[in-house]
């Protein structure tokens, strides 16, 4: 007996338990659904993993630290002691190793090395108008990310690997309306103000001479140097819907950025330290090849593919928990087309044994059962691919609005060639549940067969 005259003849038989296939089809639907849904998911995470990445992060750009332990929450356990290494104790207790200026400048020094930028500390008191000081606000400065693509509300900022002038500054849109600017637009090139101030760092032989020599000297020790920074307003930036961070951080150029953090921590342990920089490779050199020689002298290094590969890991953790959710309805399924398979073949003993008593062989008759199963595999898989990709589509907009994904980005998106492998792998899966209830109907005695009532 040809294989597509038993297909052809298993769908029929199914068509005679029509509500017996529904049924057990749909206990296989709620599985492929699901797998298809987390499948989707998961590459809608992906590609706006990636869009993130490409829209704005420069891929010829390094982050790099002391060592790798910055980029695995902190030194684990006791370290050797190395008086000429800096450490900064974080609140769960495990140190992390500072840069200093001798690494920023070894690093600078490199052929391969545009630029480096440390993530300097400024300790900024507040941000005001040199016009309206009744407005002041607490502040975080930081120097102007020349590798990161920002959402310009109002100004102009340069092109990528270039950066502001010193003079100006790049403004956050949660600022426009507290320093009394009636839009975005109104901002651009005013001046702001960012008030610094630096408590005095003495010695105890400093204040023993100071005791000696009288009260004003005493008082002199203790006066707090101040110092008033002015920037012209060059942009106002906003978060768009691919922006990495929701960053309220004021930019200013490098060089005004180093001013500040020297002025703000000259006299403490602050002074010249610095937790991570961020170096700019020259354009057609692999930025892998400069992390691993940076790795073999010591530092931390990570690329933009390395934070890549981060995004995905999470993004396929959280895929593998739903398709598990999946895999769980599927086994339930399983039990279903075994117990209906038997049912069948309890059902058509006596047609088993006509068949047998005219020729046909038992291998046959455990495809004819086999194949059955197979159809109910399919009808799931088709039935759960269906409802999910219709869902999905009209779910995507509400879920593209709800998680401010923007414009043009779905967090479900189907592909076909996913969802024909996985009806191809249920009805794998069905042939393979109904193996058993085949087997048995192959090993029927024909004679004893048509005796059965």
């Amino acid at each position: 007996m040809k294989t597509i005259d038993i297909i052809r003849r298993a769908g029929r038989s199914l068509k005679s338990a029509k509500v017996r296939t529904i049924l057990t089809s749909l206990s296989i639907g709620v599985g492929a659904f699901t797998l298809t849904i987390a499948i989707a998911a998961g590459e809608g995470a992906r590609q706006y993993a990636d869009t993130l990445l490409t829209s704005n992060i420069d891929p010829q750009v390094l982050a790099i630290a002391k060592n790798k332990a910055f980029f695995e929450g902190g030194q684990s356990g006791p370290q050797p002691y190395n008086p000429s290494t800096d450490l900064f104790a974080r609140p769960t207790g495990a140190p992390i190793a500072l840069l200093n200026q001798e690494d920023i400048d070894t690093i600078a020094a490199r052929d391969d090395i545009v630029s480096v930028t440390p993530s300097y500390t400024i300790n900024a008191e507040y941000i005001t108008r040199p016009d309206l000081t009744d407005k002041k606000y607490t502040v975080e400065a930081a120097p102007y990310d020349t590798g990161v693509t920002q959402t310009v509300i109002a100004g102009a900022l340069p092109a990528l690997r270039t950066s502001i002038t010193d003079e100006q500054i790049a403004l956050p849109e949660v600022y426009v309306n507290l320093l009394g600017f009636r839009d975005a637009g109104q901002a651009i090139g005013k001046t702001v103000s960012i008030h610094i101030e630096r408590n005095p760092n003495v010695s105890q032989e400093q204040v023993q001479q100071a005791l000696a020599a009288g009260p004003e000297a005493l008082a002199a020790l203790s006066v707090v140097q101040k110092k008033d920074f002015e920037f012209t307003i060059v942009a106002v930036v906003g978060r768009s819907a691919t922006a990495l961070t929701a960053t309220s951080n004021v930019q200013v150029s490098d060089v005004s950025a180093r001013t500040m953090s020297e002025f703000s921590t000259e006299g403490s342990s602050s002074f010249r330290k610095y937790f991570i920089a961020t170096a700019s490779v020259k354009e057609g050199v692999d930025p892998a090849t400069v992390k691993d020689q940076l790795v073999e002298k010591g530092y931390g290094v990570q690329t933009a593919k390395d934070l890549q590969g981060l995004l995905f890991t999470i993004v396929n953790t959280l895929q593998g928990i739903v398709i598990g959710f999946g895999i769980l309805a599927l086994i339930t399924s399983v039990f279903g087309i075994i117990n209906t398979q038997y049912i069948s073949v309890l059902e058509r003993t006596r047609e088993i044994g006509l068949m047998k008593a005219l020729g046909m062989r038992g291998r046959h008759v455990s495809r004819l059962f086999q194949f059955e199963a197979a159809w109910i595999g399919f009808l799931g898989g088709v039935i759960g691919s269906v409802l999910a990709v219709g869902a999905g589509l009209a779910l995507n907009p509400v879920i593209t609005e709800a998680l401010t994904l923007g414009d043009g980005n779905y967090l479900l998106i189907f592909q076909p060639i996913p969802i024909v492998g996985l009806i191809v792998v249920l009805m794998i899966i069905a042939m393979i549940a109904g193996y058993l209830p085949a087997r048995r109907a192959a090993k029927l005695d024909p004679i004893e067969a048509l005796r059965t009532e």
